[in-house]
Protein backbone atom coordinates (compact mmCIF):
# COMPACT_ATOMS: atom_id res chain seq x y z
CA UNK A 1 0.00 0.00 0.00
CA UNK A 2 1.18 3.48 -0.78
CA UNK A 3 1.35 6.16 1.86
CA UNK A 4 -1.70 7.93 0.39
CA UNK A 5 -3.86 4.83 0.73
CA UNK A 6 -2.53 4.15 4.23
CA UNK A 7 -3.23 7.74 5.26
CA UNK A 8 -6.74 7.64 3.76
CA UNK A 9 -7.54 4.33 5.48
CA UNK A 10 -6.21 5.58 8.83
CA UNK A 11 -8.24 8.79 8.55
CA UNK A 12 -11.37 6.80 7.71
CA UNK A 13 -10.81 4.45 10.65
CA UNK A 14 -10.35 7.45 12.95
CA UNK A 15 -13.63 8.93 11.73
CA UNK A 16 -15.36 5.56 12.12
CA UNK A 17 -14.09 5.20 15.69
CA UNK A 18 -15.33 8.69 16.51
CA UNK A 19 -18.75 7.90 15.00
CA UNK A 20 -18.96 4.71 17.08
CA UNK A 21 -18.08 6.65 20.21
CA UNK A 22 -20.71 9.28 19.37
CA UNK A 23 -23.34 6.56 18.88
CA UNK A 24 -22.37 5.00 22.22
CA UNK A 25 -22.58 8.35 24.03
CA UNK A 26 -25.96 9.06 22.45
CA UNK A 27 -27.35 5.70 23.56
CA UNK A 28 -26.01 6.15 27.12
CA UNK A 29 -27.54 9.63 27.37
CA UNK A 30 -30.87 8.35 26.08
CA UNK A 31 -30.97 5.48 28.60
CA UNK A 32 -30.19 7.86 31.48
CA UNK A 33 -32.82 10.28 30.24
CA UNK A 34 -35.38 7.50 29.90
CA UNK A 35 -34.55 6.21 33.40
CA UNK A 36 -34.99 9.65 34.94
CA UNK A 37 -38.26 10.23 33.09
CA UNK A 38 -39.64 6.84 34.06
CA UNK A 39 -39.06 7.62 37.74
CA UNK A 40 -41.11 10.81 37.36
CA UNK A 41 -43.93 9.36 35.28
CA UNK A 42 -45.52 5.96 35.08
CA UNK A 43 -45.37 5.51 31.28
CA UNK A 44 -42.53 3.68 29.57
CA UNK A 45 -39.82 5.53 27.63
CA UNK A 46 -39.86 5.67 23.85
CA UNK A 47 -37.02 4.35 21.72
CA UNK A 48 -35.12 6.99 19.75
CA UNK A 49 -32.98 6.54 16.68
CA UNK A 50 -29.51 7.93 16.13
CA UNK A 51 -29.27 11.56 15.06
CA UNK A 52 -28.72 12.14 11.36
CA UNK A 53 -25.24 13.63 11.85
CA UNK A 54 -23.94 10.43 13.49
CA UNK A 55 -25.49 8.34 10.71
CA UNK A 56 -23.93 10.51 8.00
CA UNK A 57 -20.56 10.48 9.77
CA UNK A 58 -20.66 6.67 9.92
CA UNK A 59 -21.50 6.36 6.22
CA UNK A 60 -18.80 8.85 5.18
CA UNK A 61 -16.20 7.13 7.37
CA UNK A 62 -17.08 3.73 5.88
CA UNK A 63 -16.77 5.18 2.37
CA UNK A 64 -13.36 6.72 3.18
CA UNK A 65 -12.09 3.41 4.61
CA UNK A 66 -13.26 1.57 1.48
CA UNK A 67 -11.62 4.20 -0.74
CA UNK A 68 -8.33 3.85 1.12
CA UNK A 69 -8.43 0.07 0.77
CA UNK A 70 -9.17 0.27 -2.96
CA UNK A 71 -6.35 2.77 -3.52
CA UNK A 72 -3.93 0.34 -1.88
CA UNK A 73 -4.72 -2.72 -3.99
CA UNK A 74 -2.42 -3.90 -6.75
CA UNK A 75 -3.44 -4.15 -10.39
CA UNK A 76 -5.70 -7.04 -11.28
CA UNK A 77 -4.21 -9.92 -13.22
CA UNK A 78 -5.80 -11.35 -16.35
CA UNK A 79 -8.07 -14.30 -15.69
CA UNK A 80 -6.84 -16.42 -18.59
CA UNK A 81 -3.36 -17.94 -18.28
CA UNK A 82 -2.56 -17.43 -21.94
CA UNK A 83 -3.21 -13.68 -21.63
CA UNK A 84 -0.99 -13.48 -18.54
CA UNK A 85 1.75 -15.54 -20.21
CA UNK A 86 1.57 -13.24 -23.26
CA UNK A 87 2.01 -10.20 -21.02
CA UNK A 88 5.01 -11.84 -19.34
CA UNK A 89 6.62 -12.63 -22.71
CA UNK A 90 6.01 -9.11 -24.05
CA UNK A 91 6.89 -7.03 -20.99
CA UNK A 92 8.97 -9.34 -18.78
CA UNK A 93 9.67 -8.24 -15.23
CA UNK A 94 9.11 -4.58 -16.13
CA UNK A 95 5.37 -5.22 -16.47
CA UNK A 96 5.13 -6.48 -12.90
CA UNK A 97 6.82 -3.73 -10.92
CA UNK A 98 4.75 -1.78 -8.42
CA UNK A 99 4.70 2.00 -7.95
CA UNK A 100 7.84 1.95 -5.81
CA UNK A 101 9.83 0.08 -8.50
CA UNK A 102 9.98 -3.26 -6.70
CA UNK A 103 9.06 -6.54 -8.35
CA UNK A 104 5.68 -7.74 -7.10
CA UNK A 105 5.79 -10.79 -4.85
CA UNK A 106 3.32 -12.87 -6.89
CA UNK A 107 5.43 -12.66 -10.06
CA UNK A 108 6.54 -16.18 -10.97
CA UNK A 109 7.79 -15.67 -14.49
CA UNK A 110 6.51 -17.53 -17.50
CA UNK A 111 3.94 -20.11 -16.30
CA UNK A 112 4.65 -22.26 -19.38
CA UNK A 113 8.43 -22.30 -18.80
CA UNK A 114 8.44 -25.95 -17.70
CA UNK A 115 6.49 -27.02 -20.79
CA UNK A 116 8.74 -25.09 -23.16
CA UNK A 117 11.95 -26.45 -21.65
CA UNK A 118 11.08 -30.14 -21.83
CA UNK A 119 12.91 -32.15 -24.50
CA UNK A 120 9.79 -33.19 -26.39
CA UNK A 121 8.54 -29.64 -26.88
CA UNK A 122 8.41 -28.57 -30.52
CA UNK A 123 8.67 -24.88 -31.33
CA UNK A 124 7.00 -24.63 -34.73
CA UNK A 125 7.86 -20.96 -35.25
CA UNK A 126 11.54 -21.58 -34.58
CA UNK A 127 11.61 -24.61 -36.87
CA UNK A 128 9.84 -22.67 -39.64
CA UNK A 129 12.39 -19.86 -39.34
CA UNK A 130 15.29 -22.33 -39.42
CA UNK A 131 13.79 -24.04 -42.46
CA UNK A 132 13.36 -20.71 -44.27
CA UNK A 133 16.98 -19.81 -43.55
CA UNK A 134 18.13 -23.26 -44.75
CA UNK A 135 16.02 -22.95 -47.92
CA UNK A 136 17.51 -19.53 -48.69
CA UNK A 137 21.04 -20.78 -48.02
CA UNK A 138 20.72 -23.87 -50.18
CA UNK A 139 19.15 -22.15 -53.01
Amino acid sequence: MTWISKLTTAFGLLLLAEACYSAYEHSVLQTHRAASLSSLTSHSGTATSLPIDITIETLVATFIVCLGMVLGTSNLRPIQWRVWAGKIEREGEAGFTNSSGELERDYVGNPFRLLESRPGFVDIRKQRKEFAEWAKATG
